[in-house]
């Protein structure tokens, strides 16, 4: 069975994929920070799983987070695209196969300054998940 995290995160891809006001701002959405690529672009950043079982069933907790990166004069962009793919998630993610979502929450953006581009945006979820063998 394909490991919680990196199914719920495959998901989540396909759902920005899917929302088009989202493909039309950024050049690509990457497993991680791409060697090279047009900005703005989104990248996942690393996410993290915690024990969420309970007696007779397997459960995971998720932390997800997508880093968005941008080289314009302000932050204006960053903060559209960042809200396009907010929009993009608001109804979740599709079921990944062998797992049920139970919840799937937004829980914060942050803005930053960062080595990679000139700004980078945060945007952090939480899912958590039984499998569908338990």
């Amino acid at each position: 069975m394909t490991s919680a995290l990196e199914a719920v995160q495959r998901e989540l891809v396909v759902a920005m994929n899917a929302h088009q006001p989202l493909l039309d701002e950024i050049s690509g959405i990457y497993d991680g920070p791409p060697a090279r690529a047009a900005f703005p672009y989104i990248a996942l950043a690393t996410g993290a799983a915690l024990d969420w079982s309970f007696k007779g069933g397997t459960g995971r907790e998720l932390s997800l987070a997508l880093s968005v990166h941008d080289d314009g004069m302000s932050a204006a962009r960053l903060h559209r695209v960042m809200a396009l793919a907010e929009a993009a998630l608001e109804n979740g993610v599709p079921e990944p196969e062998g797992w049920q979502i139970v919840t799937f929450d937004f829980r914060r953006t942050r803005i930053l300054r960062s080595a990679v581009s000139p700004w980078s945006g945060l945007i952090e979820y939480r899912a958590r998940v039984l499998s569908s063998s338990s």
